[in-house]
């Protein structure tokens, strides 16, 4: 089993109006998500066993994100039930499929997490995911530190940093805690939008290879239509292309690649920090390519509509 640990909200899609007539009127699609929610779907609906760890509301959107979880077989023994509302994301897609978020949310349920609500782990949990901005939330992202902390000798930690600077502007504090993070994390997975918005003055390169100290034994790059590329202490770096595809979105894409990534490893008996580390070249891009053409299969359809396993080549 994976726990993943973030946020769970609505996205609110705006749908186009047909011609000028139509204004002011807007009409919106709402769909549950968040990084770590669509992760822990993704990983349920690739077959492998996934729990979600993040404060839900107890209003009528957090119950249908609840009824969501367990249709989809997410198991929801760890999410914590709070008497705030649910958080809302307005989101607007590009004609290059590329989507734009705006958030509301001052009181999020999944910023509510103490210390006392940290889960015991038992042996059936095999690896920890984390990410997007529950991280810099407090007190949640100081309690998913302590998690990260005292679980990464002992289990696979993986990482996405998913950054949303209209949820926590401070650049600085993101750096922070994503140091930390990255330091106990095995695995990282990162947008070069993420690493340019963290590091303006480097090239993404050079900050990818920031975070290759500590634990971490592979950090990967995604640059969404251009492929990836992939850094390996053991290996060294080199890149992957992506798999061509008639983009429709690309909401959900990067949750796919993780999901498929974790899911991968796990049907391989790959999933812990040591196995992780042996991993030869040609392992690495069988994984990469896996992960790949998952996330083609999302960006062909609107929004983080992720794969069920038999949509995919086997592994």
């Amino acid at each position: 089993m994976f726990l993943v640990c973030g946020e769970a909200l609505f996205d609110f899609f705006v749908d186009q109006p047909a011609s000028a007539d139509c204004w002011p009127q807007l009409r919106y699609q709402a769909v549950p998500g968040g990084s770590p929610f669509n992760v822990a779907i993704g990983l349920a609906r690739l077959g492998q066993r996934a729990a979600l760890f993040s404060g839900v509301s107890q209003d009528f959107l957090g119950r249908q994100l609840l009824s969501v979880l367990q249709q989809e077989g997410v198991d929801c023994h760890h999410l914590q039930r709070r008497d705030l509302p649910t958080t809302l994301a307005l989101v607007g897609v590009d004609a290059a499929g590329k989507p734009q978020y705006s958030f509301y949310g001052s009181k999020a349920p999944e910023a509510s997490l103490s210390l006392a609500d940290l889960p015991p782990l038992d042996a059936a949990v095999q690896g920890i995911h984390v990410g997007s901005y529950a991280l810099v939330s407090h007190p949640t992202g100081d309690s998913l530190q302590q998690l990260v902390a005292r679980e990464s000798a002992k289990r696979l930690i993986s990482l996405d940093p998913n950054i949303r600077l209209n949820v926590e502007p401070d650049l600085d504090r993101w750096r922070s805690v994503l140091d930390f993070h990255a330091n106990h994390a095995h695995l990282i997975k990162v947008s070069d939008e993420d690493l340019q918005l963290l590091y303006p003055d480097l090239p993404v390169e050079e900050a990818a290879r920031r975070w290759l100290g500590g634990q971490c034994s592979l950090l990967i790059l995604t640059r969404g239509g251009e492929g990836v590329t992939v850094f390996s202490p053991q290996h060294g770096e080199w890149s992957l292309p992506a798999q061509p595809v008639d983009v429709v979105d690309s909401v959900g894409a990067g949750d796919t690649f993780q999901a498929a990534l974790l899911c991968y490893l796990a049907e391989q008996g790959l999933a812990s920090p040591a196995a992780l580390a042996r991993l030869s070249r040609d392992e690495i891009d069988s994984l990469l390519q896996f992960a790949i053409r998952a996330a083609a299969i999302t960006c062909s359809r609107r929004g983080p509509d992720l794969p069920r396993r038999a949509e995919l080549l086997p592994a």
